[in-house]
């Protein structure tokens, strides 16, 4: 199985594997775009041929965008980085420091 998350060639036996770890009645969604992170319901799965000869299968978008992808899951994709609020100094309560 690949722990390379920037190789984009996974099999549909290691996709299988991988998610074989989860809960079979968990909901399927797909995270698309990195730099402006959105989850989506996933669609059909269909396969071509391609020039090569080789078998591919697609997951398609399902077509309803469902909002931002929550950070946590951003960040666990190494998509965004964990960001920490600054830390603050406190102010008096009449403005002066």
């Amino acid at each position: 199985m690949k722990e390379n998350t920037l190789d984009p060639e996974y099999t549909v036996g290691e996709i299988i594997d991988r998610l074989s770890a989860f809960d079979r009645d968990a909901i399927c969604r797909m995270a698309i775009n990195p730099l402006f992170a959105m989850e989506h319901t996933a669609g059909s799965i269909v396969s071509a041929v391609d020039p090569q000869g080789r078998t591919i299968v697609y997951l398609a978008d399902g077509g309803e965008q469902l909002g931002p992808l929550p950070k946590s899951v951003a960040v666990e994709l190494t998509w965004h980085e964990p960001v920490e609020a600054p830390s603050r100094r406190r102010r008096s309560a009449t403005g002066n420091q």
